[in-house]
């Protein structure tokens, strides 16, 4: 972490991994070591108006597998465009060998470090024309929650950071232990890093009832068709009213947030059951086994086979992992 870090971020990203276990394990197992780390093992100063202590210093990142950078709210990535050297240094080495992870304006180290240059990349909306202006280079999105980029994952801010770091337990885990972290932290358990991070929510009148009910319905009901005329009629309002209004709430369409929620239910059950992909397609509202490949392979980037097939694959004792918090 550098100087001015934003106490929210570095909050996110060591309680969630600190937090993560093996759901079902007594005693307890944690999922990822998770270190804390300044550029020299100094205090540094947070956005909470106290200092932050770390127990280590760079070298922490030699030995890490996941490197996680905070956003910060000053300092020369956001001003110049530059970091000090021993930071750079680091990066520069970590870069190749541990997955990197930034959220917020922690985008802007990475950039600094010469490691967006050609790649997508997400940061806060607000920061988005200084980040243009710094890092033409950068393919920058600053429309969507997260970009997963393989090797380098970033993050737009402050709750979106959430939805990143649950995404990484989620590729590392599985949705088993994603979800059981989700539900402990007591936040959402998937949001895909496709959606808008600017999502309007006017209090609903004392006329309107909200979509939230509707929604809880289409989860027990994803294996069914559900059109747009019979979930607005579950609404009780119009198909524009209804579309207008889960549009505000949500930040996508109707379609767009029923076919992520059947994609999340066709993971799990590849996860976690034997069944043929034509019946994992079936019961989680796809119509045929190549509908369900196509949206898997959107979200994701596997088909169902191999998706399975990575999650059997690794022991469950396989996955140790070592989080280094900058």
């Amino acid at each position: 972490m550098l100087d001015q870090v934003v106490a929210f971020d570095l909050g996110i990203c060591t309680h969630l991994f600190r937090a993560a276990e093996r759901p079902g394990q007594v005693p307890r197992r944690p999922l990822y070591e998770v270190e804390v780390c300044s550029a020299d093992g100094g205090p540094v100063r947070s956005t909470g108006g106290f200092h932050v202590v770390p127990d280590h210093d760079l070298s922490a990142l030699r030995r890490a597998d996941t490197v996680v950078i905070p956003g910060i709210h000053d300092g020369p990535p956001l001003v110049e465009g530059t970091l000090p050297e021993p930071v750079y240094g680091a990066l520069r080495a970590a870069a190749g060998r541990a997955r990197l992870v930034s959220i917020c304006t922690g985008a802007f180290v990475l950039a600094a470090a010469g490691l967006l240059d050609g790649r997508p990349a997400a940061t806060h909306w607000r920061e988005a024309d200084r980040f243009r202006a710094l890092f033409p280079q950068v393919r920058l999105d600053a429309d969507v929650l997260f970009v997963d980029d393989g090797d380098i994952l970033t993050s737009a801010g402050v709750g979106s950071g959430i939805d990143l770091c649950l995404h990484v337990v989620r590729g590392d885990h599985g949705s088993r232990a994603a979800n059981a972290l989700a539900r402990r932290c007591v936040v959402a358990p998937w949001r895909e890093g496709g959606q808008a991070q600017f999502v309007e929510r006017p209090l609903p009148s004392a006329r309107e009832s909200g979509t939230g009910p509707t929604r809880t319905w289409m989860l027990t009901r994803l294996h069914e068709p559900l059109d747009l005329a019979t979930l607005a009629a579950h609404a009780r309002m119009s198909v524009r009213t209804f579309t207008r209004r889960f549009r505000e709430e949500t930040g996508v369409s109707p379609a767009r947030w029923l076919a992520g929620q059947r994609v999340e239910h066709a993971r799990q059950l590849l996860e976690h059951t034997d069944l043929p992909v034509d019946e994992v397609a079936r019961r989680s509202g796809f119509a045929t086994a190549v509908s369900l490949r196509q949206h898997l392979r959107a979200a994701v980037g596997v088909a169902p086979l191999a998706y399975r097939h990575t999650f059997r694959a690794a022991s469950p004792e396989s996955s140790t992992a070592r989080e280094a918090a900058r």
